[in-house]
């Protein structure tokens, strides 16, 4: 009889917590991490089921954890080289966009900063963008700023310096014949950097950029939570980073669904939406 009641009082108060979480509108969901998540509404070009699409060394999630204390460190070690963020008197932000183009997620994103009347900067593997040209030509043509994010996306701290190079120069060369400028900035894949590579780095005369927001898009979350990770830890002088593609493991598209309330609360919040270049006072070509 005891357990009977208890059950029946468990079952009660269950019931209850149900019917306030529905009239909250509180919905919780779970993180996807299946490569069929994607979505279904908006269906991928052909070009990004073949293999030059394919991140090489694989996805965010398969490779992401390199620590922001290291980050830190190279940020000051390196204080005209490295960058996180821009100057804390000024409530100026800049929106950043990694491993694009694609055909789904990038005209996405540009649909939505044309209509917010902001500019952002967007880090571009080189073998994507001569797959989706037009694409990297419609971001010039309005304004954004464009950045090196190497030829096919490796984990450069597994590669030589000849290896690096070549993997830096190769996007260059793609991206300038379709920029017509060789951009100065670069952001390395995954993060993954130490003071060697961004010795061998600026030897190639760039920039690095890193970043002090993480959206965590990349992990596939729901525009909720990408939304709180960036609202919750955004300051003045952020560099925000969200993702304009990924890897067939990454729906990106909470991201998406997020990038236009995150704009409009943080114009009501008094802050002014600028390019990296214009952040940090650098210029963003050679």
């Amino acid at each position: 009889m005891k357990k009977k009641i208890i059950a029946i009082s468990s079952l009660l108060i269950i019931g209850v917590l149900a019917v306030i979480l529905y009239q909250s509108g509180y919905e919780l969901r779970l993180v996807p991490n299946k490569p069929d998540l994607r979505p279904k509404t908006v269906q991928p070009s052909p070009k990004e089921l073949d293999n030059d699409f394919e991140l090489a060394g694989g996805s965010e999630r398969d490779n992401r954890g390199f620590p922001q204390r290291e980050i830190l460190d190279l940020t000051s070690m390196f204080p005209k080289l490295f960058y996180r963020e821009g100057s804390t008197k000024e409530k100026r932000i800049a929106l950043s966009f990694d491993d694009g183009p694609d055909s789904m997620y990038t005209p996405q994103i540009l649909d939505i900063l044309n209509e917010q009347k902001i500019k952002g900067t967007f880090f571009l593997i080189g073998k994507r963008a001569a797959l989706f040209p037009d694409v990297v030509k419609r971001m010039v043509q309005e304004g954004h700023i464009v950045g090196n994010h190497t030829l096919n996306h490796p984990n450069i701290m597994k590669l030589n310096k000849e290896q690096t190079d070549k993997e830096i120069l190769g996007s260059e060369e793609a991206l300038l014949a379709l920029i017509g400028y060789r951009t100065s900035l670069f952001r390395s894949p995954y993060g993954s950097l130490d003071p060697e590579k961004v010795r061998d780095i600026e030897a190639l005369n760039y920039k690095i950029i890193a970043w002090n927001v993480d959206s965590l898009d990349w992990k596939s979350l729901t525009a909720e939570q990408v939304k709180s990770n960036i609202l919750e830890n955004v300051k003045a002088g952020s560099i925000i980073l969200q993702h304009s593609s990924g890897s067939a493991k990454e729906n990106l598209t909470g991201s998406v669904a997020a990038l236009k309330d995150i704009i409009v609360t943080l114009k009501k919040d008094g802050y002014k939406f600028v390019t990296i270049p214009e952040l940090l006072d650098i210029p963003y070509q050679k």
